[in-house]
């Protein structure tokens, strides 16, 4: 779908307005010249520039378009159906990443979408593994982030 720069200035805005609007009740940290609130600010300045560039730059153009278009991949099945499984994929995560746990739950998922894009098995088969293998590493060892284990608790590293 395309959407016209106008309106998608107009929401870069917003959200700018907003982050700037909850980042200034963030306390600040005595003797440090930064607080929590200084990156969040940034990127939040960063996006209602965007956004009003975008603004000026949709009331500039002269040639009449839509504010919504649909792009031709919309009417094809196999590309709706890829959507549609990258969609209920996140919905999948939600649901079952504490219980099946991460390495489970990333297989699955990276299995039905390597298969929606008609990858053949045996890659498919491969590459989920390891790459559910090494986002694992790379946030569970590297980052410290706490992954679930669910159903591999008993071989937890």
């Amino acid at each position: 779908m395309k959407i016209h720069d106008t309106i998608f200035g107009l929401i870069f805005l917003a959200l700018g307005t907003s982050v700037l609007f909850a980042v200034r009740g963030f306390p600040n940290i005595p003797g440090q010249p930064v607080g929590p609130a200084l990156f969040p600010g940034l990127i939040a300045i960063g996006l209602c520039i965007t956004g009003f560039m975008l603004v000026i730059k949709g009331l500039r153009n002269q040639t009449p378009t839509a504010w919504f278009e649909w792009e031709d991949w919309v009417h094809s099945p196999r590309h709706v159906l890829a959507l549609c499984v990258l969609l209920a994929s996140i919905v999948f995560y939600i649901a079952f990443a504490n219980s099946l746990g991460f390495f489970a739950t990333s297989f699955i998922i990276l299995v039905a979408m390597f298969k929606a894009l008609r990858v053949a098995w045996r890659r498919t088969l491969i590459v989920s593994l390891v790459a559910s293998f090494l986002v694992h590493f790379a946030f569970y060892k590297l980052l410290r982030v706490p992954l679930p284990w669910g159903i591999l608790t008993p071989w937890a590293w």
